[in-house]
């Protein structure tokens, strides 16, 4: 059975829109069956999005447990994955067949990463991160320079005046890298990281080892513990490539995939 009309389309807008959904399709069906083998449907935390597998008790259990799956934190999604049920003894009908269900998850538990500053190296770390499954938000007080960053609805881009005040907004799975105008721009954002107390799976900000000598004493001054103030990465990137921002952002996305791959052990 081909897949029904519009389904491939609405796939793809969902998974373009970030909105976490299964798909669910039915790949063997005997017996009394509602559905023929083929048959699909889409669901979001929201319930039924499009498609269907027959109806009824069939698919109001397959709908019910995809949002249970799609309400379920983790660090990455859950590979595909089969459901069999015996109509009669796993879903209470008086039907005496049998059906497997197939069950991808998209856009569950993105890999969230968020950019201060909108600058050459945040534009080319930008347009490497976007074919990857992740979420980014870039913020910057320069409309001009957010306003050159590809539209994409995967992509957030905030104008402020005042980036300390967008840490407290930051999910805590969240990748943060400072790439603002320079060190005075970026310590009061790594101040308020540490005054929160959040503690980010990566923290980054761009520059030397004597730009970090000064980011630290400075932090200190400020009353930031030791500990806080030695916690973040600077320089940030694998030692690979040269000065190009587009070499130093592929040194420095490489270095998250790293650091991303580690924490899902």
């Amino acid at each position: 059975m081909p897949a029904p009309h519009g389904y491939i389309e609405r796939l793809a807008e969902l998974a373009a829109s970030g909105v976490p959904f299964a798909s669910v399709t039915l790949v063997y069906a005997v017996g009394s069956v509602p559905a023929d083998a083929g048959s699909k449907m889409l669901v979001t935390a929201a319930g039924l999005d499009f498609g269907t597998v027959g109806g009824g008790r069939v698919e109001a259990k397959a709908i019910a447990e995809a949002q249970l799956l799609l309400r379920e934190p983790g660090g990455s999604s859950p590979r595909p994955f089969l459901r069999e049920w015996n109509l009669q003894r796993d879903v209470g009908m008086t039907c005496g067949g049998v059906v497997k269900l197939f069950v991808e998850l998209y856009n569950h538990d993105p890999w969230q990463i968020a950019l201060f500053g909108a600058g050459h190296v945040a534009s080319a770390m930008i347009h490497c991160l976007l074919p990857l499954p992740c979420r980014i938000t870039c913020i910057d007080s320069r409309a001009d320079w957010l306003a050159k960053l590809p539209d994409d609805p995967r992509l957030s881009k905030v104008c402020t005046d005042n980036s300390p005040a967008e840490v407290a907004a930051l999910p805590e799975n969240a990748f943060v890298l400072c790439m603002t105008m320079g060190h005075r721009t970026d310590r009061p954002i790594l101040e308020e990281i540490f005054r929160q107390g959040r503690q980010f799976p990566y923290l980054g900000v761009i520059g030397s080892a004597a730009k970090r000598a000064v980011l630290q004493r400075e932090l200190r001054a400020a009353g930031i513990s030791q500990e806080q103030a030695e916690s973040f990465h600077c320089p940030i990137g694998l030692p690979i490539g040269g000065n190009l921002p587009s070499e130093i952002a592929i040194s420095v996305v490489a270095q998250l995939l790293q650091q991303r791959d580690v924490l899902a052990r």
